[in-house]
């Protein structure tokens, strides 16, 4: 019965699967704008970002100049901090933009003798390949999405201001700031910087400043102890170390959280719409395919078929009906979604996130609109008597 069915509401089907699809495309858009926010907000809320003052190379979090070895030291002092890991940030190419983004494509050297400050990545994720060690030279580990839009994977050639680099591994999606940056040791950004520079390469040939290569450092990743707010640990560093720009976790989250606020409120606008809309179009189709069959439900009232009876039958069919045009509304949206996405991979984006919450509530809210609407439906024709319910059938 329930496959005959299906096969009579075929049309019923496709339309709620279309419905449907379109639900799922616009939450997964949304869903993957809140990952972004989501890794962004972990990232930056995980460590304080520390940077020297000054018109250098910096990019990134840090943007900013010279943070030489004896303000790292000061910084190690400061009452609540728990780790002090030097870098340099750069960007990776140095015609772009420097301003803070999460978009932009980055060097990051890390100081591999320290370990990572961060609380919430204590170590980055790696996908293939590994991460590096303390002693490593000219390796590189790339970000998911630099490595899909170079066509980069573990024992890639990456040459960085002409010297080559050996990728030993690839980090998992983090759907943040590391999907595009490519992580040196620090002491093979620091070259990078000298090469990139020639503001510091004039400085450095003048002997005008005493610096050695531990003070060639655009910034640091600082940690703090338990039971200490980073925001204050951060105002004590910008009060007790000069010559220092200090961003307060908590500032940098608001930052991040404002750039995305515009395409936040607009899927959202789009996604109630489509919502209203795909409701309105879900139920209308639903109550209308009941409808189509007040005369088989009148002939069956006359013949001694109970309300009850009737209601279990509809009740049957529209979960089946709804059950059918939401899983396919999912596949639907799952295979153009997929496609799209392998498409932009080529750029490393990626436009969508099928969560699990995501096509579990489609789903649900696919077959209970239905079934809402087709009980409104047979109570409608229900209410009629069965010489009525024939007549307007025929």
């Amino acid at each position: 019965m329930i496959l005959r069915a299906l096969r009579s509401y075929a049309f019923t089907i496709a339309g709620i699967a279309v419905g449907v699809a379109g639900l799922v495309a616009l939450g997964a858009m949304s869903e993957r704008i809140v990952r972004f926010i989501e890794g962004g907000d972990r990232f930056v809320l995980g460590q304080i970002s520390v940077a020297g003052r000054g018109m250098g190379m910096g990019a990134g979090f840090t943007a900013g100049g010279l943070l030489p070895a004896a303000a790292l030291a000061r910084i190690s002092g400061v009452e609540g901090v728990s780790g002090v890991q030097a870098q340099v940030m750069l960007p990776l190419n140095p015609s772009t933009s420097q301003f803070m983004t999460l978009t932009q494509e980055l060097v990051l050297g890390l100081d591999l003798s320290v370990p990572m400050p961060n609380r919430h990545y204590r170590a980055l994720p790696v996908r293939a390949g590994r991460y590096l060690r303390p002693g490593d030279r000219r390796v590189a580990v790339v970000g998911a999405a630099l490595a899909a839009s170079r066509g980069l994977t573990v024992g890639s050639r990456l040459a960085l201001e002409g010297t080559p680099f050996e990728v030993v591994g690839v980090l998992d999606r983090m759907l943040t700031a590391p999907d595009r940056f490519v992580i040196v040791p620090i002491e093979d950004a620091r070259a990078q910087w000298l090469a990139k520079d020639r503001l510091l390469q004039t400085l450095l040939a003048s002997g005008a400043a005493a610096l050695t290569a531990a003070d060639l450092n655009t910034g640091a990743a600082v940690g703090w102890r338990d039971g200490e707010d980073a925001d204050a640990v951060a105002r004590r560093i910008l009060a007790q170390v000069p010559g220092v720009h200090v961003q307060l976790p908590s500032e940098l989250s608001s930052l991040l959280r404002s750039s995305t606020a515009f395409f936040s409120a607009l899927l959202a606008g789009m996604g109630a719409l489509a919502l209203v809309i795909g409701g309105l179009s879900l139920a209308n189709t639903m109550a209308a395919a009941v409808f189509e069959r007040i005369r088989d439900f009148g002939v069956k009232r006359a013949l001694g078929a109970t309300d009850w009876a009737l209601g279990r039958e509809v009740l049957a069919e529209s979960l089946a009906v709804t059950l059918a045009g939401g899983l396919a509304g999912i596949l639907l949206a799952l295979a153009l979604g997929l496609a799209v996405d392998a498409y932009a991979a080529r750029t490393g984006q990626q436009l969508f996130h099928f969560s699990a919450r995501l096509l579990g509530g489609a789903l649900a809210f696919s077959v209970s609109l239905g079934v809402l609407a087709a009980a409104y439906a047979t109570w409608r024709v229900v209410s009629l008597p069965p010489a009525e319910a024939i007549r307007r059938g025929a």
